[in-house]
This record gives structure tokens, sequence and C-alpha cells, in this order.
């Protein structure tokens, strides 16, 4: 019979991730001599070779590309059960790792308060990742949930669907209208999130259904910083709804709503996909079912627009 240990199993987890051998072995606290050991009688064990070597790192063998989505699982799932019987004696403990992409990042206070007040004695660790690092994260039990955009309607649970929305200064070209068109809010000089991120190709996608190009004096890559050139006044930018409750309107700038798309794109929470769950992720999602991010962002929403 097989005997493979799951210190070895994270050794190789480990250098996978770091592709050094002097790193990995850092990350896991031992000394390099100890972790190519460990790989070592990881790999007599299973009978396979799972480690390319040469003067250093080269890479896995087939092989132990094949080995290591099976590591991360079973590295993920002892977790998982040491959570499930410490929560059995103590309650909810541990850390929560949740990865968000950066235009859900600003609400995701409002589902991990109610979590954190549910459950004290629980510590949130939260990310900002990309929608294809969010992917990959959650494959590799990296992150015990996201906050991302969902493409199918199984992917996750949805929370809100994004309502976009002009904001431009009191004296601006469209300050007076109740709707905004694309086409119209194109000619506007804006600033906008970066091309690599999905907010932006989002709206780029709306701009061309209406004819137009959007070709901003300002890219940048974060809301915060969005926000910081907006304040001066000097462009305009299009906004997501969620961004309120943390940036709200600045002084001398309105909000006005823009044209309704087809489809609005919906953001939820995911879980990996593993059965069962892990115990802090199912707890998160208990809180979201019992949570109504739609209408609360709703009423954020009204009452910027009414003042």
């Amino acid at each position: 019979m097989t005997r493979v240990l799951l210190r070895e199993l994270e050794y190789l987890v480990a250098l996978a991730r770091e592709q050094h051998f002097a790193r990995a072995a850092a990350a896991c606290h031992v000394s390099q001599p100890s972790l190519s050991a460990g790989i070592r009688r990881l790999e007599r064990d299973l009978g396979v070779p799972l480690v390319r070597r040469g003067g250093r790192f080269a890479g896995l063998t087939l092989e132990g590309e094949r080995v290591l989505p099976w590591a991360h699982r079973i590295l993920a799932d002892c977790e998982a059960m040491r959570q499930d019987l410490t929560r059995m004696r103590e309650g909810l403990t541990g850390t929560l790792r949740v990865g968000a992409i950066p235009t859900a990042l600003v609400a995701a206070s409002l589902l991990t308060t109610p979590f954190c007040e549910r459950h004290p004695h629980v510590r949130v660790s939260l990310t900002s990742l990309s929608s294809q690092e969010i992917r990959r994260q959650l494959a590799e039990f990296e992150i015990d949930a996201a906050l991302t955009y969902l493409d199918d309607p199984g992917d996750g649970r949805p929370l809100y669907e994004e309502r976009y929305l002009l904001l431009t200064p009191d004296d601006g070209e469209l300050a007076d209208r109740d709707v905004a068109r694309w086409a119209e809010v194109a000619a506007l000089p804006l600033c906008l999130l970066s091309p690599q991120m999905r907010n932006r190709r989002i709206l780029d996608g709306l701009f061309a259904q209406s004819g137009a190009v959007a070709v901003p004096a300002i890219e940048t890559d974060t809301v915060s910083a969005l926000f910081a050139h907006v304040a001066t006044h000097r462009w305009s930018s299009v906004i997501a709804h969620a961004w309120l409750p943390m940036f709200g309107v600045p002084a001398g700038m309105r909000v006005i709503r823009m044209e309704r798309p087809y489809q609005a794109p919906r953001v939820g929470l995911v879980l990996p996909g593993r059965t069962p769950e892990p115990v802090l992720a199912r707890a998160l999602m208990e809180v979201a079912r019992d949570l109504d991010l739609r209408h609360a962002l709703d009423r954020v929403l009204s009452d910027h627009l009414r003042a």
C-alpha cells in the first residue's frame, strides 16, 4: 500500500508554486535538503518521478503535473476536516480566505462584516485578484471563496447586478440629464479603469453597442485612483453603483443613470467545486443567503440620485 505523507504533498505544492527549491523550503519552514528528501520519498512511494531536475528546478514531469491537483485537493480536504472538527469543539475558528475582483472589493464589507459579527472567532483574509487569478486559486484551493463576475447561471450565488452611472461635474455637459446615453458619454473627457480589467472590457462592449469608442484621458487599475482623478472635476467616469457605499459622490459632482444594458453583469459568491464544501466557505454562503445586497445597494443608489 502506498504511503503518502501530507507534509510531502505540501513540499510538492510549495515547489510548484515557488518554482525554486530554496524558496519552497523557506515557505515550508524547513531546510532545502529536508524538502528535497521529502519530495524524493514521495516519488519513491508513488513510483514515478515528479520533478525534472537539473542544476536547478526545471519544472514538474507529466506525472508531477497529474499529481499536483490531487495534492491540492487532499491538503484542502484535510484542512476542511480539521476546521469541521474544531467547529464541533469550539465553534468556527480559523482564517477565511476570500478573493475579490477589484470592482467588487469595495462592496465586500457588506458581506464580510455580518460574517464576522456572526462568527467573531474567524479571521478574514480579503485579497484583490483578477478574474483569471480567482479561477486558478479556486481550482487549486488557495482561496475558500470569491466575489467575482458570474458568467453562467450555475457559477455561484448572485449577490447583485452592476448598475452603471455617469459620474460627472455639476456643471458638466450632461449634468442635467436623467439618463445618459453611451454614445454621448464616450465624447466626454473620461477617466476609466484599465483595459486589462473586466469592468473596462464590459464598458467597452457597451460603448461599442451604441456605435461609439471611449478613449479616456486617464486609465487606472484601482477604483480609488479613479475617484481621486474624477474629484478634480476635470474628468467624468462611468462607475458601478456598488462603489457608492465606499466612495460616495465627490463634492461638486453628481451621478446620472446610464442606459440599462440588455443584460447587466452579475456579481456573486463562488466557492471551490468540491464536496463537502469547506466549513468556513459554507458559513459565508449562509450569511450571503440571509442578506439582500441587491436591495441594500439599490437603496444607496436611490439616496445619491435624489441628492
